[in-house]
């Protein structure tokens, strides 16, 4: 394997952003280290990124969410005087495999998407000085904030030059929040997005492709009276404390992860990992004892060291294909801890946790994995830890106990915060999701919060696949992993992407399913990867050959 990707840092290891915070406005410079790549082969001139820009400043916006509650309103602008941002590295796109690309623009989309959640529920806004030239992934950034703020100097210009340049797209949404969040008239949209040049001035604001231009002169100064404006209108608490984002504390032996409250064993034959949750080992605090416990508490310490390991499989472990999800500990544990959230929901760190936890579920559903939920005797899937069991592909449930073992009966708890509190990509939440075609059933279900069901009561109401007893237990769950083993990566994939979002489309759903689905295939064909291709003669003075079938 190759030198381990690790998504640990903090801002006195940063080498591409600089966070400056004064009251409650915080400003993000971009500031690309050339020589900083995450691999050796390439150069980050002109504020371009890679993957290691992209962890820092994931880093810094969970650090402004929790350490910051005071900081109402971001700044992310340029570093360099002349340039915003030329977008993700070419060189470090044409090098890297397929795997690694769309790792790449996935992590990368998922960081945008924090972006806007940041400000549509955490009253913190994000805003955008663009300050030189702002190209493709560049734009893209600047997308996703809340408010575009342009120089207009004769020089400065957004634009997405990847079809005319690379032959591919957008990778991280742009063309959706174009159309779709920024509502660009689609005529324009297909005008900007196939010319090299890019907008600039007044036609930017005009088309709606910022909002707003003023002299360079002016730029920060204006910067800082929207933010202003923005922090007016947050309901961030100017005088609370906030809490240490410590570091994670992992080991990776062999193949084992441990953290605190998880462990990830990863069998290669089955091409398997298996994720065990631990429950709380204590009941939970009270209110206040949530900002004193910080990071250390249970249900932002489980979620922190789930992330982190979703991470580290998707980028470092790219042909384990299948995830098993486990767990041991108290159920009715972990729905006191929902309560106490559910409780304190309007307090800004406990809705900062919910939304955390939200985010990691989320990337569950979106990782390019098989993933399975094992429901066994001494389980704790209730809450917010049963979401994992309906984010699976497919689960099991023992009917009964194994010989010998003194265990409590496998059993399932629902929450009050299993209904809406952690919606999916596509809006719904994933009881709502599971029961498209039986609406009727969620409010069913949602009569019977708090209630312990067996393997048959779970079966009866849909909440799990499948329920074993222990004569079948061990034969169905090995079949279930060796088949899924031998199947093509590339049609789960598909097949998965394509099942787990039913229902409605969102902003957030149609950037994904169209990355998957569109993307993925441009970045891998002839016309962008092939020894003529638009990426791989990129700098060379070549021009590219495009096959002009259309498929």
């Amino acid at each position: 394997m190759d030198r381990v990707i690790d998504f640990n840092t903090d801002p006195q290891r940063y080498r591409h952003w600089k966070l400056e915070i004064e009251g409650p406005v915080a400003k993000l410079l971009l500031d690309v280290a050339e020589d900083g790549g995450l691999k050796p082969g390439y150069e980050l001139k002109l504020n371009s990124y890679d993957l290691g820009v992209d962890i820092e400043l994931f880093d810094a916006m969970q650090r402004l969410r929790f350490e910051h509650p005071e900081v109402k309103a971001v700044i992310v602008t340029s570093g360099k005087e002349r340039v915003f941002s030329a977008g993700a590295n070419i060189r470090m796109l044409s090098q890297s495999s397929h795997v690694d690309k769309v790792n790449f623009c996935k992590f990368t989309n998922e960081t945008r998407n924090a972006i806007e959640e940041s400000t549509a529920q955490s009253g913190q806004a994000y805003i955008t000085a663009v300050n030189g030239p702002c190209a493709g992934g560049g734009y893209e950034l600047a997308l996703a904030t809340d408010y575009i703020l342009m120089a207009d100097d004769g020089t400065t210009t957004v634009s997405l030059p990847e079809v005319p340049l690379l032959g591919v797209l957008p990778g991280t949404g742009g063309l959706t929040r174009l159309v779709d969040k920024r509502k660009v008239r689609r005529d324009r949209a297909d005008f900007f997005c196939t010319t090299e040049e890019g907008i600039k001035g007044q036609r930017a604001v005009e088309w709606g492709l910022v909002d707003e231009v003023v002299p360079r002169t002016q730029l920060q100064d204006v910067a800082l009276r929207r933010a202003l404006d923005f922090a007016a209108a947050s309901d961030r608490p100017a005088d609370a404390k906030g809490i240490a984002w410590a570091p994670l504390a992992r080991k990776i032996e062999g193949d084992r992860l441990s953290y605190p409250n998880l462990n990830v064993e990863i069998d290669r034959a089955l091409s398997l990992a298996t994720f065990t949750l631990a429950g709380p080992a204590a009941p939970p605090p009270d209110a206040a004892g949530i900002l004193a416990q910080g990071v250390t508490f249970w249900p932002l310490a489980l979620a922190r060291e789930i992330d982190d390991a979703l991470l580290h499989l998707r980028f470092n472990e790219p042909t384990i294909g299948s995830w098993a999800f486990r767990s041991q500990g108290d159920g009715e544990r972990v729905l006191a801890y929902d309560r106490l959230l559910q409780a304190t929901a309007s307090d800004w760190l406990s809705r900062e946790i919910s939304l955390f936890v939200k985010r990691v579920l989320k990337r569950l559903d979106l990782s390019a994995r098989s993933v399975f939920a094992l429901v066994e005797p001494g389980s704790c899937f209730a809450g917010s830890l049963l979401e994992i069991v309906f984010a699976a592909d497919r689960s099991f449930m023992l009917d009964g106990m194994m010989a010998g073992d003194n265990r409590p009966p496998a059993v399932l708890r629902l929450g009050e915060r299993n209904f809406g509190a952690f919606p999916m990509s596509n809006g719904l939440s994933r009881i709502e999701s599971r029961f498209l075609g039986e609406p009727e059933r969620v409010a069913v279900l949602q009569g019977e919060i708090g209630a312990a069901f067996d393997a048959a009561a779970a079966a009866e109401r849909g909440l799990v696949t499948f329920t074993p007893d222990e004569i079948d237990w061990e034969d169905e769950v090995r079949l279930a992993f060796e088949t899924r083993a031998a199947y093509s990566p590339d049609a789960l994939t598909g097949l998965e992407a394509s099942l787990r979002f039913a229902g409605p489309e969102t902003l957030e759903s149609k950037i994904f399913a169209r990355l998957s689905a569109w993307q993925n295939w441009i970045f891998q064909r002839p016309n962008a990867m092939g020894e003529n291709g638009a990426l791989t003669v990129y700098g060379t003075g070549r021009r590219a050959e495009f096959d002009k079938r259309r498929a």
